[in-house]
Formats: C-alpha cells, structure tokens, sequence
C-alpha cells in the first residue's frame, strides 16, 4: 500500500465519530468519513465504531448499503478494525438482538455478562489486558497487562480460540480483542485510552 493509507471511518448515523477520527488522525492516519459503499471502496482501510445496539446498528448499516458491501470486505481479507460494537457485530449473533444476523466473519455469539452478585452493568471504565499474543500487530510494544477503556454490556464468545489477541476479566474472562488475516477487533476504546490507545491505532496505521 501507499506510504500515507486512507482509512475509511464507517458512518451510519449513529453516534459521535469525532473522537474517533481524532485519535485516528493524531496517531498519524489520513482518514475520511464514509456513508456508502462506493466511499468505502476508495480506502485503504475500514474502521467500524459502534454506538447503540447490536441489532440497530446491523440495521443502520444495511439502510446505507453498507451491510453486503462490509462482507465483501472480510471476505476479501481486506485491512478492517472493529472497535465496540464494530467488533460484535463480526460474530454470527448476539443476546442483545434475537434473530439479527451478525456479519459472520468470525464463527461465535455475543452474550451478556452473567448477573453476578456485585458485578455492576455495564462494565465501564479501565481494565487491564491480558495480552495472548504479543506479536499481533495492534499489541506491540504496549508492554504488559496495559489498562485500556471499557463501555459495554456484551461480549463475544469466538468458536476459534485461536482468533484472540487479548482477554480481560470482569467477573468472567473475556475475549477483550482478536486478529485473524487483516481483520483487527477490539471490544476496548483505544480513541478513549490515552497514550495507550493511540500507540495502538499507530500500530494499526503502521501495519497497512
């Protein structure tokens, strides 16, 4: 790819993507909005945020055409990065949503934490990584055990253990992020997580 790739911030409707876009920005990407599939097909790169609901979110996508065009994409192996419920959203379904299909890129479902006694909901604020595989492009150099930001009541359970980079425990041990090809997820905000966030979405950036 080119020495400046353009990564391309999915827009649904749904939420604030400033924050986003300026972490993207400030750690060295070029990056633009895109609201169609023939915007998302002059990137380089895919970034998928989510706000709201899974099965809103899924249903957002389709009404701008997006839905089929972001499966091209994984199928294709193409460079994406799940943040939220960009990263749920790659999964077959979800608790949240019944009956709303995922886009399946990853074999696996979205299920709610467990209503332990004592265990607030959601599961907002730091938390520290495990990290599985140090050597994953989003993980290098982030040292050990990094504390990143969490808003979410959900989590995906991958089929394919292999998949995860990172886990994090909330109660239960959780899969925090996973890689497979060029398909990044993480259920974390890195845009939220200061310095750690940014070196992380540099490494993204770096990896194109």
């Amino acid at each position: 790819m080119s020495s400046s790739p353009l990564l391309g911030l999915v827009d649904y409707g749904s939420g604030n993507l400033r924050s986003v876009r300026r972490a993207l920005e400030h750690a060295g990407g070029t990056c633009v909005l895109v609201h169609s599939p023939d915007e998302a097909a002059k990137c380089d790169a895919l970034v998928v945020p989510g706000v709201g609901s899974f099965g809103d979110c899924a249903r957002q996508l389709r009404e701008v055409g997006l839905w089929d065009f972001l499966r091209e994409w994984l199928v294709a192996d193409r460079p994406y990065l799940g943040i939220c419920l960009g990263y749920q959203l790659l999964f077959q379904s979800s608790e949240e949503s019944p009956g709303v299909e995922g886009l399946g890129a990853l074999k696996g479902k979205v299920i709610h934490f467990p209503k332990a006694a004592g265990l607030k909901i959601p599961h907002m604020g730091w938390n520290q990584l495990h990290i599985t595989a140090p050597s994953d492009r989003l993980m290098k150099g982030l040292g050990e055990n990094p504390d990143f930001y969490f808003v979410h009541s959900y989590y995906p359970v991958p089929e394919d253990a292999s998949v995860i980079t990172s886990t994090c425990d909330y109660g239960v041990e959780f899969a925090s992020s996973v890689s497979r090809g060029n398909l990044s997820a993480v259920q974390f905000h890195p845009e939220k997580s200061q310095a750690l966030g940014l070196s992380m979405l540099r490494n993204f950036i770096t990896s194109l």
